[in-house]
């Protein structure tokens, strides 16, 4: 019988994680709300306990904040944790480009090719959420092929805390054209192993993703964004 509970257990925890994660990325969540532990349950369906295990791991990631006496956040970043963020994870994600350049292998190409095909149909679609689950599945594969798993952690733990502000800046048709394009030029400078015109890209991708928030941001919230 614990043979078949542990998986089990261990499948809705993960899933509860997953959902409670997207609800975080998409906004459903809005940045600053508290995170009503009886009020996920009854919505997702699961007791208590896997959404408490789910909003420490939400914490860990850097998505929630853990407040003394009131309890879980979901985080609401100011200006300057954005620029500072976005700043770090140009360089990351510079390097990691600069390196996957020079070490992707021909099955793992083919693999991103396929990925940005599938992304490329979700944006006909003007299929948001779908876009975005395949870009960050290009990005981290990008980061994989660099061959540093010290890279890919850093990555991974830093972009945690910026990727609802991520997900709703593609929001815009025109910006999102852009990194649509931007993510074709990758592609580019991958398979010409260009590791400087792939490091390139990567930064001013990150960059112009930087701007697009901020302009967001300012827009949503002009009396908080004043300063840097």
């Amino acid at each position: 019988m614990l043979a078949t509970e542990q998986p089990n257990s261990h499948n809705l925890h993960e899933a509860t994680f997953q959902k409670l994660r997207s609800l975080l990325v998409e906004g459903v969540i809005a940045p600053g709300s508290k995170l009503n532990e009886r009020e996920l349950a009854e919505s997702l369906k699961v007791s208590r306990t896997p959404i408490r295990e789910a909003i420490k791991r939400l914490a860990a990631d850097g998505l929630v904040e853990l407040i003394a006496n009131r309890g879980a956040i979901a985080i609401q970043l100011s200006k300057v944790d954005v620029v500072n963020t976005f700043d770090v994870i140009a360089q990351l994600e510079g390097y990691s480009g600069e390196l996957a350049a020079q070490h992707i292998s021909a099955s793992t190409l083919s693999e991103l090719e396929a990925l940005q095909y599938e992304m490329m149909a979700s944006y006909a679609r003007r299929d948001l959420s779908s876009y975005y689950k395949l870009n960050l599945r290009i990005h981290h594969l990008i980061n994989q092929a660099a061959n540093n798993p010290i890279l890919a952690q850093l990555f991974t733990q830093v972009n945690a805390r910026i990727e609802a502000l991520r997900f709703r800046s593609n929001q815009d048709g025109v910006k999102w054209e852009k990194a649509v394009e931007e993510h074709q030029e990758m592609i580019h400078a991958l398979k010409a192993h260009d590791s400087q015109r792939m490091r390139k890209v990567m930064i001013q991708h990150v960059m112009n993703k930087r701007d697009v928030v901020i302009q967001l941001l300012e827009s949503e919230y002009p009396s908080q964004m004043s300063t840097v």
